[in-house]
């Protein structure tokens, strides 16, 4: 889908939409020209090579990031990753990405705050989707459809297509660009949107970015070969277009942002039939697993109290139901409880969840457990005094999912503020643990809080503040890092007891930081 429009994370300000203008203005050379697209595979024009648009993706996430619709939940998170990276292997087992591409574009996946239906693909390998559309869809495969074609989005270059006719323009210029437009299309004085994206220089570059019905067909056919590979059932693509097609006939209102910027066509739901074939999904059975992940976005799209206290009712005794509706509405309705800080409440839901779970999707129960269920129980234990630290945790002691692991280390350092004997002990053992993690996932900004968090309590504060560094660098705020890491290199030349390896780290750290500091002023200048 196109990438720039109908989306919910940048607050129109008046400062955004007179960048906006400002730029549009500035970019007034720029014609009208129609892209002419290359053969799949081959390379766009050096305008916007692969670094430039990683460095442009990483600079428009740095906006992002900072926006509050902008969501990274553990969970969700968890389960959009166990569709997305199986897809993104099968480009690079394809040959549709290359070796250079696949390590150096971020491949990051995030949840946006928002009823509405869509997800959209960012240059460096990004891809945003709203919480409406995971409450919306089906099946994994149906949302692997729409992950698939976002991907191809990424992998055949279209968004660097796009904008190839941008001739010269700096990196600063066309985030400031991309992000004045986002600002504008998604502000809802309609008047303001207006002035910025009908004007004639920037409708011109709007034009530009808007992706072409050759672009959308690509995405489409090449979306649906990732899908199979991964091991996906094709009819997801023809089941997804079919829902959207009649949910947004019978019901538009704003909600199908997804529609409105690539319009679902009679060619593309007949092609997506026509290519689909009968060969059910190679993956583990995940229909359970599915309605959960609809329940949480359910649940965290709308904290409203009101919402709330309709999905807490709905879980209520009565329903004879056994299916995974009714799995779904007693995990929301868990959820729900736990939000409105009823955990008597949400302690009898989870265990009819459980039990429901139990005794009906045994071949799902061990992914039942890591996503989302055991989770729920720790949130609902953390809050209950009568329930021992080392019983709570007790399942969870070889579990180092990335939910499970920043749940874990939320519980542990709840119950040692509340002074529980064996708290300290598994604040440590999550540190260690989540030190593990982040060597491996380096841009991971909620582990990295959550070890500086428990490093903190454990008195290591050399290690707490260079995990507070790691936090600014990942959410694009060099200039907060390097004054983190500053910090933390006169503690350690105070400190004649301080870790030597920490102490290294973070003069390599900041080294690196400092020269990334010194190029953003360089392009800020230019």
């Amino acid at each position: 889908m196109h990438p720039f429009l109908a989306w919910r994370l940048l607050r129109p300000s008046g400062l955004a939409l007179a960048l906006a203008g400002a730029l549009a203005t500035a970019a007034a050379p720029v014609a009208q020209a129609q892209v002419n697209l290359p053969a799949l595979g081959d390379s766009v024009s050096e305008d916007l090579d692969i670094n430039a648009e990683n460095r442009l993706g990483e600079r428009i996430m740095m906006e992002i990031r900072q926006d509050p619709d902008y969501l990274d939940d553990p969970v969700l998170s968890d389960y959009i990753q166990s569709i997305w990276q199986p897809l993104v292997q099968a480009a690079q087992d394809a040959g549709y990405l290359e070796p250079d591409r696949a390590r150096l574009f971020a491949w990051e996946t995030f949840e946006v705050r928002e009823k509405s239906i869509n997800a959209f693909a960012l240059p460096g390998g990004y891809v945003g989707v709203h919480l409406g559309l995971i409450a919306m869809t089906g099946s994994s495969d149906e949302l692997a459809s729409v992950l698939g074609h976002e991907l191809t989005h990424v992998v055949q270059r279209h968004i660097a297509r796009g904008m190839a006719a941008q001739k010269r323009q700096s990196m600063l210029s066309m985030a400031g660009l991309v992000l004045g437009l986002i600002a504008a299309t998604r502000s809802r004085n309609v008047d303001a949107a207006n002035a910025v994206v009908m004007g004639s220089q920037a409708a011109a570059i709007q034009g530009q970015l808007n992706f072409s019905r050759e672009m959308e067909r690509e995405a489409d056919h090449i979306g649906l070969q990732l899908m199979e590979r991964a091991g996906f059932a094709s009819s997801g693509m023809a089941q997804m277009f079919q829902k959207l097609e009649a949910s947004s006939r019978l019901n538009d209102s704003n909600q199908y942002p997804y529609l409105r910027s690539h319009p679902l066509t009679i060619e593309r739901i007949s092609d997506a039939r026509l290519r689909m074939n009968d060969s059910p999904s190679h993956r583990p059975p995940s229909v359970a697993v599915h309605a959960l992940m609809q329940a949480r976005a359910r649940v965290l799209m709308d904290t409203g109290e009101m919402s709330l206290r309709r999905l807490q009712q709905q879980a209520q005794p009565g329903s004879p139901a056994i299916d995974t509706a009714r799995l779904g509405t007693l995990y929301a309705g868990a959820l729900a409880s736990m939000k409105l800080r009823d955990f008597d409440q949400a302690r009898r839901i989870a265990d009819s969840a459980l039990a429901l779970a139990r005794a009906h999707f045994a071949d799902e129960a061990a992914a039942l457990r890591d996503l989302s269920l055991l989770d729920l129980e720790i949130e609902v234990a953390m809050n209950r005094p009568d329930q021992p630290l080392a019983t709570a945790l007790a399942p969870l002691v070889k579990d180092d999912s990335r939910p499970v692991l920043l749940a874990r280390t939320d519980a542990a350092l709840a119950w040692q503020r509340a002074g529980d004997a064996a708290a300290p002990a598994e604040v440590r053992r999550a540190m260690e643990a989540l030190q593990t993690w982040v060597t491996e996932h380096k841009n991971d900004t909620l582990a990295w809080q959550a070890l500086s968090s428990s490093a903190e309590a454990q008195g290591l504060r050399l290690r707490s503040l260079r995990a507070a560094a790691e936090v600014a660098a990942t959410q694009g705020d060099t200039v907060g890092a390097v004054d983190r890491f500053r910090t933390a290199q006169r503690l350690a030349k105070e400190d004649p007891n301080a870790d030597y390896v920490e102490a290294a780290v973070i003069q390599s750290r900041l080294r690196e930081l400092e020269a990334e500091k010194r190029r953003e002023q360089a392009e800020d200048k230019n």
